[in-house]
């Protein structure tokens, strides 16, 4: 089922299945800036990624020495369990309770809500996440959304680029052909606030920044110009991704990351966990600020 919010600017949809966003489009000229799936290069589009990050390990994660296997990207993604709790005309929030079949994969009562508000031409998300069991609860929390670039088929890929507010000096952390974390590093900035987009950028799958001192980026044209912002100040790292070839770019904030390829698999070694106290909840949101196109 998919659900619809609207601003005086603003159209967004959601998918009921996995909670993901399936379209952001601008009323007055009606562009769609979210990829919108295509089987040929990756049919998602903004997966919620809870509790982990990325791939675990041969499958395979540890509890008090217990094995647990948890999809990739956590158990939000696929589900249909979610629930609408609140649905205005500019806002929406979904709620995913814990059961018996996420307790087999992630040891844990939770409460996971996930709301969804437009203001203008700003789009916010924020993840609310409830811990109903009597132990600390660690856990991962990424966002994966996908935007067209080249937007409305307007120039090449090599013609768009990610701007950020200051100068970096941050490298990429490689990952292996299993998805996994290495202590391998490549150079992308030199004091540089530019990353220009091209066809082999992601050659070696995605760029992943772990001390960025920026805490926004904003993707740009040659042509059009601004085309959309994204602020993550609740998260340390940014994944930046997309199939190679393909016309879209992922912009991802995330608290953690994908295992290391020579992690133990205890679940408490991962990198970059969030601990939730019993009873407690905590809340972490990134906003997306579209420019008139």
């Amino acid at each position: 089922m998919i659900y619809t919010i609207q601003s005086e600017e603003l159209g967004v949809s959601i998918q009921q299945k996995g909670l993901e966003l399936s379209s952001i489009k601008h009323k007055k000229t009606g562009t769609e800036y979210l990829w919108q799936g295509d089987s040929n290069y990756w049919t998602g589009q903004a997966p919620v990624l809870f509790p982990i990050i990325g791939a675990l390990k041969d499958g395979t994660t540890f509890f008090d020495g217990k094995p647990y296997q948890i999809p990739k990207h956590g158990i939000i993604r696929h589900s249909t369990k979610a629930k609408v709790t609140e649905h205005l005309d500019d806002s929406i929030t979904f709620q995913f309770h814990w059961d018996e079949e996420t307790l087999h994969q992630f040891p844990f009562r939770f409460i996971f809500r996930l709301t969804f508000r437009l203001k203008g031409n700003q789009l916010n998300v924020s993840h609310t996440i409830h811990n109903a069991d009597k132990e600390p609860m660690p856990y991962q929390l990424g966002a994966h959304p996908a935007f067209n670039c080249p937007l409305k088929n307007q120039g090449e890929y090599s013609d768009y680029f990610l701007e950020f507010p200051v100068d970096e000096t941050a490298q990429t952390w490689l990952i292996d052909d299993n998805g996994l974390l290495t202590d391998s590093t490549k150079p992308v900035f030199d004091s540089s606030k530019i990353l220009r987009l091209h066809n082999h950028i992601f050659d070696n799958d995605a760029l992943i920044f772990k001390d960025l001192n920026s805490k926004s980026v904003t993707l740009k044209s040659d042509e059009l110009g601004e085309i959309l912002r994204v602020d993550f100040d609740d998260f340390p790292y940014l994944g930046i991704w997309a199939k190679p070839g393909a016309p879209f770019v992922c912009i991802e904030p995330w608290h953690g990351i994908t295992d290391h390829q020579n992690t133990d698999g205890d679940f408490l070694s991962k990198e970059k966990l969030k601990i939730l106290e019993p009873g407690k909840e905590e809340t972490l949101s990134y906003r997306v600020t579209l420019f008139d196109q």
